[in-house]
């Protein structure tokens, strides 16, 4: 297997390259299980935050990093946009989403409590990666759909074309590779 080496908020990694189809592969980042990283990564996105009222995510892998920059900043309820409905939620609103990662379209669905607080709210969109923004999309037509307005868009890693995007704040670029590995140009 072929490795990228990177470094994110003083940290270094090495991101197994993965493939995603025939002319693309990812350097796989995963934040699971690994505490030092969310905490540095957290630490780093707050100090680069707009302000806001509150932050939300999307299921799964962004979960971590938004409930460690929630507890840095005095443990401040978050929102979750979830993978599917669960039986305690209500009056929920949906909306879909293709992202790189996934095989197919997904639907996320935000529970009508977490709506209601969020109206008239600033809210700050937190991801762990952010690659061709399909996520980021879904997440702002949920945010629109509960009457928040999107105060800041952040990830710890802008992937591809993000990359260019003067709208995302984020720690370090991730570039795309090719089949043997190299940098996608």
């Amino acid at each position: 297997m072929k490795y990228y080496d990177i470094e994110i908020a003083g940290l270094k990694r090495a991101l197994p390259i993965c493939r995603v189809n025939d002319e693309l592969y990812i350097g796989a980042f995963v934040i699971f299980g690994d505490p030092e990283l969310t905490t540095a990564c957290a630490s780093a996105l707050l100090e680069k935050a707009p302000e806001f009222d509150y932050m939300i995510t999307a299921e799964a892998k962004g979960i971590p990093l938004i409930h460690e920059m929630a507890r840095l900043n005095n443990n401040q309820k978050y929102m979750l946009a979830r993978k599917g409905p669960k039986l305690y939620m209500t009056n929920i609103i949906s909306s879909t989403v293709k992202s790189i990662t996934t095989a197919k379209e997904q639907t996320l669905y935000l529970d009508g409590a977490d709506a209601d607080l969020m109206r008239g709210k600033k809210i700050l969109i937190v991801d762990d990666v952010i690659s061709t923004g399909e996520s980021l999309t879904a997440l702002e037509a949920l945010i629109k759909r509960a009457g928040g307005t999107v105060c800041g868009r952040m990830a710890i890693l802008a992937e591809g074309d993000a990359i260019e995007r003067d709208d995302i704040i984020y720690l370090q670029k991730l570039p795309l590779f090719n089949q043997d590995g190299t940098i996608k140009e």
